[in-house]
């Protein structure tokens, strides 16, 4: 299911978050154990997952974590940085045949690190923000998150990992990626 068309019944930030985070745990399974077509097209799910929920946590989370947690700018600069290792090696892998050996060996790699960088934040920022904010607030929060997903960029851009660079950056890189989606899926409908 794509991240827009989520059931809006998730009752705040941090449970859409938490859901998102098992169906990025779900991915990467589905593209470890299958081969093929099946293994291309878990990819692609996988890729635009992670490039829209970390752009969309960029540019609603982060800075709220910023504020609301001691130290917060410290937990949220090592968050940036693990997502930003993080779309650099996504951005390798979408260059490599999902069937080779390397590709393989890439993305378990990926998949350690994003299920840290997962970890990390469900520890660090997440149990924070409830504590912080009260029930309402996170509902909210959770409407502007989705709104943030559908205009993200649905491929990773290493180096616009901050609010800022997405909200300058964002809209741009989201146009180009939706136009080469639908290019790519022309292409392979015709095969």
């Amino acid at each position: 299911m794509a991240v827009e068309d989520q059931v809006e019944t998730t009752h705040d930030v941090v449970d859409l978050l938490l859901g998102q985070h098992q169906q990025i745990r779900d991915l990467f399974i589905e593209v470890q154990s299958t081969a093929g077509a099946g293994r291309r097209d878990a990819f692609a799910r996988l890729v635009r997952l992670l490039a829209v929920h970390e752009t969309a946590e960029e540019e609603v989370v982060h800075p709220l974590a910023r504020t609301a947690i001691a130290g917060g700018d410290g937990v949220v600069d090592d968050r940036l940085a693990e997502e930003r290792e993080a779309k650099e090696v996504l951005s390798r892998l979408e260059e490599l045949d999902p069937d080779s050996e390397e590709f393989g060996s890439l993305l378990d790699t990926l998949r350690m690190s994003v299920l840290e960088h997962a970890h990390h934040e469900e520890v660090y920022e997440f149990r924070y923000l409830r504590q912080h904010y009260d029930a309402d607030r996170l509902r909210t929060l959770a409407t502007a998150l989705r709104a943030a997903e559908k205009t993200a960029p649905t491929h990773p851009h290493p180096g616009a990992e901050t609010a800022t660079e997405n909200l300058v950056a964002g809209p741009v890189l989201a146009v180009f990626d939706r136009a080469r989606d639908t290019l790519r899926k022309a292409m392979s409908d015709k095969e």
